[in-house]
This record gives C-alpha cells, sequence and structure tokens, in this order.
C-alpha cells in the first residue's frame, strides 16, 4: 500500500482530473459555467486543493523577437480540501466569472486567429499540481463592442488579424496584464494609412476604445504611429452614428498620403 501511495503521488495509477464546460460561449462580464470530474486512483487520496482560472497566450518582447507566453489572468479556488476514495468519481459544479477586459475572440461566429483562451484546472496532491488541458472559450463582442466593430466593417475596412500583447495602454482603465489588439486594412478612400489597430478596455459601466493608426510616409511626412481614444458608455452607445464618429478621425488622419 506504501508503494501504491508513492506510485500515486507521481501520477501513476493516481487521480485525473477533467473539465467539461455546460457553454463555452461567453461575453465580457459573463460567466462560464463547467463542472470538473476528478476521478479516484488505485488508492486514496488527499486532495489539498482544486481550482479553475483563466489564461490566455499573449506575446511577450523578448530583445529583437517576440515570444507567446501563457498567462493565468483569473482564478478560483473550488472548495477546501477532501479526501478522495479510491475509483470513486467527486465532481464539482463552477460558475467563473469573466472579467470585463476578457479579448474577444470570435466575431459573428468566425474565431479570430491569434486569440487562444480557455479554462484551466489544477488540482493539488501532496503539494503537486496537476494541471488539466486547457478548456477554449468563445468569447463574443459586448453590444457596445459590436456597434464599433460593425462601423469598421461599414466603412469598408477588412479584418487581417488578433493578438494579444503583454503590456499596458496608458490612459486607459487596464488592469490586466495584457490586452488586445484587432487590426484591419484601410479601404482606399484612407490613402494614408497602412493599417488600424483596435483595442477594448472595459469595465461594467463603460469602456476605452483605443485607436491606433499606422500612417503612411510622404514626401513631407516620415510616416509614424497616431492614438485617438474615447470612451463609450456600455448601455448607452445606441444614440451615436459610430461610422460618421470614426470616419471623422479617420479621414483627418489618414484621408491623403501628404504630399503637400
Amino acid at each position: 500500500m506504501v508503494f501504491k501511495k508513492l506510485l500515486a503521488s507521481m501520477g501513476a495509477g493516481g487521480a485525473s482530473v477533467e473539465t467539461v464546460l455546460t457553454e463555452a460561449n461567453v461575453v465580457p462580464g459573463g460567466v462560464v459555467q463547467g463542472e470538473v470530474r476528478i476521478q479516484g486512483g488505485s488508492v486514496d487520496q488527499e486532495i489539498e486543493s482544486l481550482s479553475v482560472g483563466l489564461q490566455a497566450r499573449v506575446e511577450v518582447e523578448g530583445g529583437d523577437q517576440e515570444v507567446k507566453q501563457d498567462i493565468e489572468f483569473t482564478k478560483q479556488r473550488l472548495g477546501g480540501a477532501f479526501e478522495l476514495k479510491a475509483n470513486a468519481l467527486h465532481t464539482v459544479q463552477f460558475g467563473l466569472e469573466i472579467p470585463w477586459e476578457t479579448p474577444v475572440t470570435t466575431i459573428d461566429g468566425q474565431q479570430l486567429r491569434g486569440m487562444n483562451i480557455g479554462v484551466t484546472t489544477e488540482l493539488e496532491i501532496a503539494r503537486a499540481v496537476d494541471s488539466g488541458d486547457l478548456d477554449p472559450i468563445n468569447v463574443h463582442p459586448l453590444p457596445a463592442q459590436q456597434a464599433i466593430l460593425d462601423a469598421f466593417i461599414q466603412l469598408g475596412f477588412r479584418f487581417k488579424s488578433a493578438d494579444m500583447e503583454r503590456g499596458h495602454i496608458r490612459g486607459t482603465r487596464q488592469k490586466l496584464p495584457f490586452y488586445q489588439e484587432i487590426e484591419f486594412f484601410p479601404p482606399s478612400q484612407y490613402q494614408g494609412l497602412s493599417q488600424v489597430e483596435l483595442s477594448f478596455v472595459a469595465d461594467d459601466r463603460e469602456m476605452d476604445v483605443v485607436l491606433e493608426m499606422d500612417k503612411k510616409p510622404g514626401l513631407f511626412n516620415s510616416g509614424g504611429d497616431t492614438f485617438r481614444a474615447f470612451k463609450v458608455g456600455l448601455n448607452d452607445f445606441q444614440g451615436t452614428d459610430w461610422a460618421s464618429y470614426l470616419n471623422e478621425w479617420l479621414t483627418q488622419v489618414g484621408g491623403k498620403r501628404n504630399w503637400s
């Protein structure tokens, strides 16, 4: 029996953990529902703790190159310690809150390339942590975010890519250690722009909308980036024509190539 417990502590014949999501489609500020199933091994084991969290794969500047890093940005403990009997099945249901700043991974039913966010599960046994596989979730835009995205599409912008970068956007309400950039190709009427990057930083009342516009170089202009930021209420965004609002800024920055 002692030898079996030793093997179990090393993962051989020990408990296994599986997480099943009831609904993988969520929005920022929502709740992902699921169940953790712990299957007992060949011997009784003391489970010291069980937790679930959210993890994102983000880009981190590393010298001359960017590297990917997994960051757990929220965590929830599920109950206290308990004994798991041999071969017994122990289930724990949970509701994990999605932070308001959580990046969007799905727009109009299409998965954004470069987005990797999911639920992590950790089972601590004898001070050893057994991490389950990442269970992906689909984070859909809030209605206010969808209104801004729809405005870009209405103006003729085309989706290029999306990524998550470690760092902070100055002047925003950001609390997470990373942020999302959604990149668009501009239509021909914005001759002075090469691309536009869009970031949302939300809380439970409103969000910061940040635009980084990459300007093309011209005869009297070396190009470069121009930033614009504005606030949008999550519950009072319907009264604004966002396409016209964005067009005014975008035309000001990228309406011509600055040849004269």
